[in-house]
C-alpha cells in the first residue's frame, strides 16, 4: 500500500512533467499508481480528483497570462466532460482483472505516442495557418475525454498535439486552453467514478496527497520548462510509461509471462530503445539549437561583411567610407 509521502512525490513528479510538456500529468501519475499496486478504477478516480485542484490552479494561471481561448475551452471541454463521464462508467464496469490490462494497454499506446512524437519531431508549431474547424473540436473532446477517464490520463497527449497540428491557435493558447478545459473533464470523470464506486471506493487521502505534491511542483515546473528541453523530457517520460505498462501487460493473465526469460528479454530491448531515443532527442535538440544560433548570427555576419567591403573600397580609392557621395557633390 503506497504511503502518503510516496503519493505526494508521485503527484510532484507528474506535475513537473505536465508543467514542462503541457501534458501527461494523468498518464504519468496513473502509471506510477498502477506500478505500486493500486486498483485501476481507484487509480483513475484518485488522479481525477487530484486534477480538479491542479487543473483549476493551472487554468487560473494561464488565464492571468492571457493564454486561454474560452471558445475553445467550451467547445472542447464540454464534449470532453461527456466522454470522461462515459469512460469512468465504462472502466468501473470492468472487473479488476479486466481493467488492469485495458488501462495498461491505453497507457502503453499513449506512452508510445509520446516517445515517438518527442523523439522524432517534438511538437509541431508550423501549421498554425490551417483553419480550426468547429466540427473538429467536439469529436476531439469526446474521444480525448473517454481516453482520459479509461486510461487515467490522455487529455493532454490527445488534445494538445491535435490542436497544434490543426488549429489557428498559437502554441501558448493551445496549451492554456487544453489545461483549462481539463478542469471540466476532471470534474465529470470524478462524478462518474463517485457514482459508480461511491466515496468509500476512493481513498480521499491519496487524492489529497497527489494534489499537494502537484501544487508544490507547480512553481518548480515553471523553472523546469526553462532549463530542461521539452523534447528530451518527453522522450524520457514516454519511455518510462512504455516500460512500466509493458511489464504490467506481460504479467497479466492476457499474456502470462511473469518472471520468464521472455519478459526479461522484452523489457531489456525496450530499455535499450528508450536509451537510444533519449540520446537521439538530446542530439536533435542540440542540432536545432545550433541551427537557430547560426540563423541568428547570419544577419550580423552579413552586416559585418558589408562594412568590410566598404572599408576595402575606401582604401582602394583613397576616399573614406561614407564620404564618397559628399565628395562627388562638392565637385
Amino acid at each position: 500500500m503506497p504511503s502518503l509521502i510516496l503519493l505526494a512525490l508521485v503527484g510532484l513528479a507528474a506535475q513537473l512533467v505536465d508543467g514542462a510538456l503541457g501534458m501527461a500529468y494523468g498518464v504519468t501519475s496513473t502509471t506510477l499508481l498502477l506500478a505500486v499496486g493500486t486498483n485501476p478504477a481507484a487509480a483513475s478516480a484518485t488522479v481525477h480528483l487530484a486534477e480538479i485542484g491542479t487543473t483549476l490552479a493551472s487554468g487560473a494561471a494561464h488565464w492571468r497570462f492571457g493564454n486561454v481561448d474560452w471558445k475553445v475551452v467550451l467547445r472542447v471541454g464540454v464534449p470532453g466532460a461527456i466522454g470522461a463521464f462515459v469512460g469512468a462508467t465504462f472502466l468501473t464496469g470492468l472487473s479488476t482483472e479486466q481493467a488492469g490490462p485495458v488501462m495498461s494497454l491505453v497507457l502503453l499506446g499513449l506512452g508510445i505516442y509520446l516517445l515517438a512524437r518527442f523523439t522524432f519531431k517534438g511538437l509541431r508549431t508550423d501549421r498554425l495557418h490551417l483553419p480550426l474547424r468547429k466540427r473538429f473540436l467536439a469529436p476531439l473532446g469526446l474521444v480525448a475525454g473517454f481516453v482520459d477517464a479509461t486510461g487515467g490520463g490522455g487529455w493532454g497527449p490527445v488534445g494538445t498535439p491535435a490542436l497544434l497540428a490543426s488549429g489557428r491557435l498559437e502554441p501558448r493558447k493551445v496549451v492554456g486552453s487544453i489545461d483549462t478545459s481539463e478542469f471540466l473533464v476532471a470534474v465529470a470523470a470524478s462524478v462518474g467514478f463517485l457514482l459508480a464506486l461511491g466515496s468509500a471506493g476512493i481513498n480521499m487521502a491519496w487524492a489529497l496527497a497527489l494534489l499537494v505534491g502537484g501544487l508544490i511542483a507547480a512553481p518548480i515546473a515553471a523553472w523546469l520548462v526553462r532549463h530542461v528541453p521539452g523534447r528530451v523530457l518527453g522522450s524520457a517520460v514516454g519511455g518510462v510509461i512504455v516500460l512500466v505498462n509493458t511489464r504490467t501487460l506481460l504479467r497479466s493473465d492476457w499474456i502470462g509471462l511473469k518472471d520468464t526469460p521472455q519478459e526479461a528479454t522484452t523489457l531489456a530491448v525496450i530499455a535499450l530503445v528508450w536509451v537510444a531515443a533519449v540520446t537521439w532527442s538530446v542530439r536533435a535538440y542540440r542540432a536545432d539549437l545550433q541551427a537557430a544560433r547560426t540563423a541568428d548570427d547570419a544577419p550580423t555576419a552579413a552586416a559585418a561583411g558589408e562594412t568590410d567591403d566598404a572599408e576595402a573600397g575606401a582604401a582602394t580609392t583613397g576616399v573614406p567610407a561614407g564620404t564618397a557621395g559628399g565628395s562627388t557633390t562638392g565637385a
